[in-house]
């Protein structure tokens, strides 16, 4: 047991290593990870929503807009945001933030696995679940724009690390739970 510890320990350390290597020339604005994000994400979809460019013309520009990225984003960071100094609390955030980052792929394999469990254990609950889910889903699609809806998904999906980090997910997972695991219950009772 202790070995199998040990050895997702130093796995863990080791993807984190592997990350923070591969996100190093952009260290400078992952320590300002949500604030970054938010701005980035949020200029860019004012941008297109300006633009309002057809499918093959937005794909095109976002990877430019990536590439542009990748390529400035090293070189004009430590210009930008302060001294090229790069202090023991800034390289403590970011890692912190690459192993959070490597922390939450399993967490949504999990969920993935867990969905297909579910489905396999309980298909009345998963096809009643899957349906009422989209059709929510559906109805909100309807009344709001769908760039905004994009836009809302994205920043959720780039900041769930720093939610992960912080508690909020597991605080409302939990409840989601404990929720779900009431209505299992009441449906046994009554069954």
């Amino acid at each position: 047991m202790v070995e199998a510890d040990n050895h997702s320990t130093h796995l863990l350390a080791s993807e984190t290593t592997s990350l923070e290597e591969q996100l190093q020339g952009c260290g400078e604005v992952i320590a300002w990870f949500p604030p970054a994000i938010i701005g980035v994400v949020s200029s860019g979809f004012l941008i297109f929503y300006y633009l309002d460019p057809s499918v093959v013309s937005g794909v095109s520009c976002f990877v430019m807009f990536l590439n542009l990225a990748d390529y400035l984003v090293p070189v004009l960071a430590p210009r930008r945001l302060g001294s090229n100094k790069w202090t023991t609390e800034q390289q403590q955030r970011f890692h912190e933030i690459c192993s959070n980052l490597v922390k939450t792929q399993p967490r949504a394999v999990g969920w993935w696995k867990c969905l297909f469990t579910l489905e396999e254990g309980k298909p009345k609950m998963s096809f009643t679940t899957m349906i009422v889910s989209l059709a929510v889903v559906a109805g909100v699609g309807q009344q709001a724009h769908n760039l905004l809806l994009t836009y809302l998904m994205m920043t959720s999906l780039l900041l769930l690390s720093g939610l992960n980090q912080h508690g909020v997910l597991s605080k409302y997972i939990g409840m989601a739970k404990r929720e779900m695991n009431k209505i299992l219950k009441q449906k046994e009772k009554n069954e």
